[in-house]
Formats: C-alpha cells, structure tokens, sequence
C-alpha cells in the first residue's frame, strides 16, 4: 500500500477541525485508512543517518497514512483532505469542463512517428490557479506519487507540467531522432542534444533510473509548441523555459503513455486535485442489490447519503429502488458496481453490520485433483522418490532445444515481456525442472530420484483464455546405469493406487514410440483405457548433456486427469 505523509497541523487546518492522535486513527479506520505512524522530519532523518543530521530538521509533527493501493485520489493531502470532509458529511464536489475565456481550447496534435516510441498522450490545463509552497509542495509531491504507482516508474505514463504563459499553443507529440532534439533541460545552463542528456544523467541519482526506457530507440519522444520550443522529453525531463513556479497561473499539464487509459486517469487524478473541471460518468444501480450484498437493510434515500460520504453523488430516481450514481474522476477505482456496494459498507461501517448465521449451509470438500494429487504424493515419497517444486515459468530453450524438439511445436504460451531469458514461456512439460534440480545437485550421493507433481500450460483455442492447465506426474531416475527398471516399476506402483489394471483394453498397457527426447528404441507410451497418457523410457545421451549431466537417466511423465 503506498504511503503518503502530511503535515498534521497542516492536515488539521484543511480538515477544519483538530483531532487527538486517537481520533483521528479511529477516522483513518472508518474511512478505510491506517495510521501507520506518527513522526517528525527530524525523526525520520535521525533513524536513517544520526543525530548529527538531524539536528537542523523540522520537528513539524508528521502523519505516515497507509491508503488503498488503487485509491489515485489519496496521494496527496487535498485528495485525502476531500475523502475524509465529505465521509464525514460535506457535500461532495462536482467536477466540469469548462471553455478558456478565449474560446478556443489548446490542443496537442500526435504525430504518427511516435507510434514506434510512446504513441499516447492526453493534456488539459489547469487556469487561474494560486500557488502557496504547501500547495506547490503538495503538487510535484502527487506527480512523484503517481510516477512511482500507477504510472511504474515513468514506464507507462509520464507526466510533464508546465507554465503555459511561457508557451503557445498549438502543440505537438512527435518523436525525432537524437541528434536532432536540443534544448536546455531543467535546472540546467545550456543547451544539450538528446545524445547528450543521456550521458549526462547516466550519472544522476534520479533520474538514471529512467534512461533505460527509451535510449535503445531510434527516436526520442518530445513535445514543443508552435515556435518549437521544446516543453520536455518524456519520460526524461522537462525543459526549464516552461518550467513553474510559485508566481504559475496557468498550467499545462502533459501525459505521455504506452497505455491510454492509465494517461486519463493519471490526468483525471493530477487536474481534480487542484481543479473542480471535469466531466463526469454516471452509474445506476437497486438499494436491494446493496442490502444484499453487504447484509444491511436501509432505505434506498439512506444508501444514497452512505454513497454520497465516500464522495460519490447519488440520488434516488424515484423509480422503484433505483440509485444514480455520479463517479468523479477521482474514482478511477470504481469499474464495477460491487465497487460501489464495497463503499456503501464502508460509509455503513463493517463494525454496525449485524452478525447473522447464514441460511445455507455447505460442506466444504477437496476438488478431486487436488485431493488425487495429495494422495499421490505421500505414496511416491514413500516409494522412495524425493518430491521437487520448480518454477511455472521456463525458458523456450529448455521445453525445445535441449528436449529435441522444436518450440513451434510446443504449444507453449509465450511471455509478452519476459524480464529474464530463463522466464520466457510457461512450461509444457515438468522434465526440464527436473533435469535442473538434478544438475545442481549432482554432487549429491547417487542414485536421485525426483519426482513432481504439478500443472503444465498448454494452448487450447476451446478455452476462453486460449489456453488451459493441465495436471502432469513426472518421475527422473539418475545414476551409473539408466534405472529403466525402476522408472518403469514406479509406473506399475502409480497405476495400482490409481486403481488401473494392466490390460490392453479397460487396463494400463505401453507400446513403442519414436520421441526425440529419448534414447531410440527405449522410449514407450502409455495407455490407460484406450487413450494414451504419457511416455517413459531412457533419456537420449544429446538431452543430458545439454542439461549438464554425466550419467545416464530414465524419465516418466504422464497426465492425471484421465484418472479422475
């Protein structure tokens, strides 16, 4: 949960009214909130680097507030200052868009070229606005915030804002190549090309940290206005001509993204905190719905005002018990109605809902796989094979290159976005995590047997999602000699818990295969009822090898599923 911190004298004079340090905890309660912790500056800097710091510190009391993860609105201390007077009955404010005095609105055009780098962007401007250095504060404070959450770290959304006096409209979004851009960056003297910023601010504490996300592109993303003066380079650095301060009227306000919807919420949440302009969405939904789902019983007029506390305007329609309800866009986190029903027990308060015995009753019970695996498991351990867990999540190079097979022919679900080489598919086949476990520890005293017993993840174009799970029993016997014996003694052992006879029919039998993963002429299938469930046999000598072994190894892999 991210953690905003406020002055509470401040905090106090916004709210209007002052608390004990118990009171307040207890509103922070009702409201949804924690009081983390109650510190001071000069706290906070003695704990991380001594009295001596610390000496010149403020000791101005602090508040450390705990806030939902997806409430954008609390990050800062007029979002929170806004939830708690109207939770606590004032009324809710109404957010509109409204036209410039001139008439004509600004407007940022996109060029196509910054498809290949940060196609999106969304702007708005923010008129008439007074800075003091709290609100000042508070305002880079809440950018800062949001660049750390739900813009991750610059790399989906970044936000530029700027004094638009300094500036003309029209704008624009395009991207150039590096050579080619150059202005004179924040808080800097002169001018630099975008080549240069890079080496430049390899070195920077802060800003290092966000170079990676567009230096190993052909062009750097960058909006100016009409004179072509250069506003910034997201997600790096504005430029200082447009720069704000404190003597900042007019702020234009700029987000750039990879994902659009989180570029307007971002800008919903950094122009309603200082601004009452926006527009407004609306839900409907029955008070029955809410009676039932939080397990209250209240007038459809009463869950109305319950709404309204946690800044969501509703009123009764008057057609039957039937509730509309206005979502600012401060509320980027209501999606659904179960989202305002959960603010509805909120605002009621989890601690007045009657306790109350339901009136079904049901008897909970393992899901058959689940309870087939569990037994399974204590069976094969007491077989004398050890049980490892190994990750979802492989290579392509271990379920293709190092089996003998080809990755096309795998059916695995790829990773969009892997961060490593050794997390790039989910796995098709348990082998390759075991044949890992065994190479790293080889020095172990021979023979080792593993087994495991858990999901792979195969495309299936019948299942919504495109792909399915699908439980698989794998066994590896290691040692001086291959141990086909014992894999195929383990198989009979398996096949008698699973109550399955050997017979060619309504039996378990095997027969013969082709598989480049193991050795010709010693692999087989198996069958069970008239269809087959899997394969066993002597690894081929080329798949040990690349998995880093030495000795010669036998395999057992098969479905479960079948068996139920």
């Amino acid at each position: 949960m991210p953690t905003v911190g406020v002055k509470r004298d401040l905090l106090f004079k916004a709210l209007g009214k002052t608390y004990t340090d118990e009171e307040f905890d207890e509103l922070c309660f009702e409201f949804g909130l924690e009081l983390d912790e109650i510190t001071s500056e000069k706290e906070i800097i003695s704990k991380e680097q001594g009295d001596c710091k610390a000496s010149e510190a403020s000791d101005i009391i602090l508040y450390k507030i705990d806030v939902p993860a997806n409430r954008y609105d609390l990050l800062c201390l007029e979002g929170l200052v806004r939830g708690l007077q109207v939770f606590k009955n004032k009324y809710a404010p109404r957010y509109r868009r409204v036209r410039p005095a001139s008439g004509e609105p600004q407007k940022l055009i996109i060029t196509k070229e910054t498809a290949a780098v940060r196609p999106h962007a969304v702007a708005a401007v923010l008129r008439n606005i007074t800075f003091t250095q709290e609100r000042y504060d508070s305002f880079i404070e809440l950018q800062e915030k949001l660049h750390q959450n739900i813009c991750r770290k610059r790399s989906l959304v970044a936000i530029g804002t700027h004094d638009l006096d300094t500036i003309s409209g029209p704008f624009t979004f395009t991207a150039k190549p590096p050579a080619q851009i150059c202005f004179k960056p924040l808080n800097q003297t002169k001018e630099y090309t975008a080549a240069e910023l890079m080496t430049l601010y390899k070195t920077d504490s802060h800003l290092r940290h966000y170079l990676h996300i567009i230096e190993d592109k052909p062009v750097y993303p960058v909006i100016h206005d009409r004179n072509g003066i250069v506003l910034s380079m997201p997600p790096i650095i504005n430029g200082d001509h447009s720069k704000i301060n404190l003597k900042t009227k007019n702020v234009f306000i700029e987000c750039t993204a990879m994902d659009l919807t989180k570029a307007k919420i971002v800008l919903d949440m950094m122009v309603t905190m200082f601004s009452e302009y926006c527009s407004q969405p609306t839900e409907t939904l029955s008070s029955d719905f809410i009676n039932r789902k939080v397990g209250i019983n209240e007038s459809t007029e009463k869950i109305a005002q319950l709404l309204t506390k946690m800044c969501l305007k509703s009123t009764a329609t008057g057609a039957g018990d039937e509730i509309e309800v206005e979502i600012p866009p401060t509320r980027s986190d209501v999606i659904h109605a179960c989202d305002i029903m959960e603010d509805a027990a909120i605002a009621y308060g989890f601690n007045n809902i009657v306790r109350t015995t339901p009136r079904t009753y049901t008897v909970a019970n393992q899901f058959p796989l689940n309870k087939l695996t569990e037994l399974l498991r204590q069976d094969l351990a007491a077989a004398g094979f050890t049980e490892a867990l190994n990750f979802a999540l492989c290579s392509q190079e271990d379920i293709a290159d190092k089996l003998g097979k080809k990755i096309e022919d795998t059916k695995a679900i790829h990773i969009s976005n892997p961060k490593t080489a050794e997390f790039q598919v989910a796995r098709t086949t348990l082998l390759p995590g075991l044949l890992k476990t065994i190479a790293a520890n080889r020095k172990m005293p021979l023979p080792l047997k593993l087994f495991e017993i858990s999901d792979v993840v195969l495309k299936d174009q019948k299942k919504d999602v495109g792909a399915r799970n699908s439980r698989r029993f794998c066994a590896v016997y290691y040692s001086k000699s291959p141990g086909f014996e014992v894999i195929h003694g383990l198989l009979d052992r398996t096949m008698q818990l699973l109550e399955v006879k050997p017979g060619s029919t309504d039996g378990y039998h095997i027969r013969a295969a082709e598989d480049s993963t193991f050795f010709p002429g010693r692999c087989a299938e198996i069958f069970a009822r008239g269809q087959s469930v899997g394969r066993l046999g002597v690894l081929h000598p080329d798949v040990i090898t690349r998995f880093e072994l030495t000795m010669p190894c036998s395999a057992l892999e098969m479905d479960l599923e079948p068996f139920l």
